[in-house]
């Protein structure tokens, strides 16, 4: 591959949370209706040679997986399935994300499309490691960075993480 294309493109709608550190967007290759294996491709191009070390998919499916692994990313999968308790699936996310950061390492967590669930796992993952200390901060900061508000799914996701037991300092 040459020219331009040959570096790959960000995906879409991707957004710092915690600069150099963890990032946020839609799925790469785009959601359902709308996926193109060669901008997936493209789009995992960019993320590598970007830095980034690690995916975490909250996908309630397995969808990209393979194309992580084919692509030399890590990847970790957290499905987060609307109507099951998201408690056990968060704290397991959180601990995973919260290790990686902390080590140095560079990840993109995605779902589909980057909506209010995504922003709910990003604000609650800021109060849970206490980098923000109350759950309206988190929320005003994460729509801030996004530009838009976040809905209710979002902000229940946002409670349900400061009710989980907190990371323990190091």
């Amino acid at each position: 591959m040459k020219g331009k294309w040959a570096t790959g493109i960000p995906p879409r709608n991707f957004t710092w949370i915690i600069r150099d550190r963890l990032a946020l967007s839609e799925r790469p290759g785009g959601f359902a209706p709308n996926h193109r294996r060669v901008r997936r491709q493209e789009e995992l191009i960019w993320l590598r040679g970007q830095g980034f070390t690690k995916v975490v998919s909250l996908l309630p499916s397995q969808h990209n997986l393979q194309a992580y692994e084919d692509e030399r990313l890590g990847y970790a999968h957290y499905p987060l399935t609307p109507g099951v308790d998201p408690r056990s699936v968060l704290v397991d996310a959180y601990q995973d994300i919260d290790a990686s950061v902390r080590a140095g390492d560079q990840i993109l967590v995605h779902q589909e499309e980057l909506g209010e669930r995504v922003m709910g796992v990003a604000a609650g993952y800021l109060v849970w490691s206490r980098r923000v200390p109350a759950q309206p901060q988190a929320i005003a900061l994460v729509e801030h960075l996004l530009g838009h508000q976040m809905g209710s799914g979002g902000r229940e996701l946002v409670v349900v993480a400061a009710a989980l037991p907190p990371r323990q300092p190091v």
